[in-house]
């Protein structure tokens, strides 16, 4: 198995893209702890996998709250000891026209897309750096690269993990971690799932290989840049998007 016996935090593990790639680190052998905000859903992930040889352990965390993260680092390293692969997946949209957006929208995405992912990061990788091994994931978006209508906040956090990346690859290679994003295109999530199916068809038009992508195509990036198989690769950006705006 490609994660066996590996300790891995994944954020908004309770849903979406997040709880595809739990699923998928737990059949590699991973130790799987999900972090996420809603108790209810993260709950009943955990109960999910009670049965499962290697269990899912919840902590209900606020990625933007330093304590709350801090606990969320505290515990895990409690239970198994150790922290060896971090995927920042967790994010939320509040979409807006930019004369329209609230200054409560914009500080509400950027303060959990990114200053959500600096706090769980720099609390991590002391861990990382003492055991001198460690697989940093970051969730950035197409949005990130090209822009979105409607979408100043978001493109913004997701352009900025860029830079996070690739300044992080730079610090901290040299203390045997390697930091990668993953930027997915337009992705079925059950919050996709919802729009008006023209919306859907224009969308998948613009995509070269004429269809959404799957929450398995992004956990399946996440399960390579995790694996040992990237352990030549660091501060890259992995398109997962179909070739969209090729």
């Amino acid at each position: 198995m490609r994660l066996e016996s590996k300790v891995a935090i994944i954020t908004g593990g309770a849903g979406g893209i997040g709880l595809v790639a739990v699923q998928k680190f737990i059949e590699e052998g991973a130790h799987v702890v999900v972090a996420d905000f809603n108790e209810s859903a993260g709950k009943a992930v955990e109960a999910s996998f009670a049965q499962y040889e290697r269990p899912v352990l919840f902590i209900k965390t606020d990625t933007s709250d330093r304590n709350s993260v801090e606990n969320l680092v505290n515990q895990t390293l409690k239970v198994y000891g150790k922290i060896d692969i971090l995927i920042n997946n967790a994010g939320i949209t509040k979409d807006a026209m930019l004369q329209k957006m609230t200054e409560q929208q914009f500080d509400d995405v950027i303060n959990i897309n990114l200053k959500g992912v600096f706090n769980c990061t720099q609390y991590v990788i002391p861990h990382m750096i003492l055991q001198g091994y460690g697989k940093i994931i970051n969730t950035s978006s197409v949005s990130g690269v090209y822009g979105n209508f409607g979408q100043t906040n978001y493109a913004a956090s997701k352009a900025a993990l860029i830079g996070m990346t690739k300044t992080w690859a730079k610090e901290l290679g040299r203390k045997g971690i390697n930091v990668n994003a993953v930027a997915p295109g337009f992705t079925l999530t059950p919050m996709v799932e919802k729009m008006p199916e023209e919306i859907l068809v224009k969308m998948e038009s613009a995509v070269a290989l004429q269809r959404l992508g799957k929450p398995q195509d992004i956990a399946n990036a996440y399960l390579f840049l995790a694996s040992n198989e990237s352990d030549y690769i660091t501060g890259h950006v992995l398109h997962v998007d179909g070739g969209i705006m090729m």
